[in-house]
């Protein structure tokens, strides 16, 4: 149960830091962060809480994080849908409590998209269906490949939250244009149920394209990361 209330917290935490910086703070008149801010946003809400609650959770924060490392055999089966649970509800949690914030400026609208992830006519660069698809299963691929890394027993202790936090900066940075950068089925489902409309009907996308990436990371990790091999 502390492992799923941590899940819980640190989804919630993502979700508010990153989404929030896109709605809140990224066109802010002036002085706003723009995408690298937005970028380096989602980077710290993962760092931050990789040494927070790593430690009692593993800080997944992520539906694809956690079937990843599972398909790596760092993780167990039977904890796999408590963990994906409490990141769904703390996504959720995040996105009511960003939308009360943000609906208390004037002239506030959901059409905006809310930080929702979206392909083409949704995209904030207009690319297609495939493109994002193709984005996010890459995207996430590499993200599997450097958090099985940076945890693997060989890497340099306690520098694993950096490197990941980074990983996911530098996977923002790229992405954004396409889809606004999903990577977590949790993180797009927390925005999209209260955007609803085309948001929910594109959701299938970043739940599909990040777990086949997970996969697909955890199965090439497992081919390099192997001790004993040359």
């Amino acid at each position: 149960m502390k492992k799923n209330i941590a899940e819980f917290i640190g989804t919630f935490w993502l979700v508010l830091g990153g989404c929030g910086s896109a709605v809140l703070a990224a066109a802010f008149p002036d002085v706003g962060i723009g995408l690298l801010g937005v970028s380096m946003a989602f980077g710290l809400t993962v760092l931050t809480m990789a040494y927070a609650i790593g430690h009692i959770s593993g800080c997944h924060l992520n539906p694809a994080v956690s079937i990843g490392l599972w398909a790596g055999g760092r993780f167990p089966a039977n904890q796999l849908l408590p963990y994906i649970i409490s990141q769904v509800l703390g996504a959720i949690a995040a996105g009511g409590v960003l939308y009360l914030i943000a609906s208390g400026k004037a002239g506030f609208d959901l059409a905006g998209g809310f930080a929702s992830n979206g392909y083409g006519a949704h995209s904030p660069g207009g690319y297609s269906m495939l493109a994002a698809l193709v984005t996010e299963v890459v995207m996430t691929m590499m993200f599997l490949i450097v958090i099985l890394g940076a945890t693997d027993k060989r890497a340099p202790a306690g520098m694993a939250p950096l490197a990941i936090g980074l990983c996911l900066t530098l996977i923002h940075l790229i992405s954004i244009p396409v889809t606004n950068t999903s990577v977590n089925p949790a993180r797009s489902t927390g925005v999209a149920i209260f955007v609803g409309d085309w948001a929910v009907s594109q959701l299938w996308l970043f739940w599909a394209a990040p777990i086949v990436g997970a996969f697909i990371g955890a199965s090439i990790y497992k081919c390099i990361g192997s001790e004993g091999d040359e």
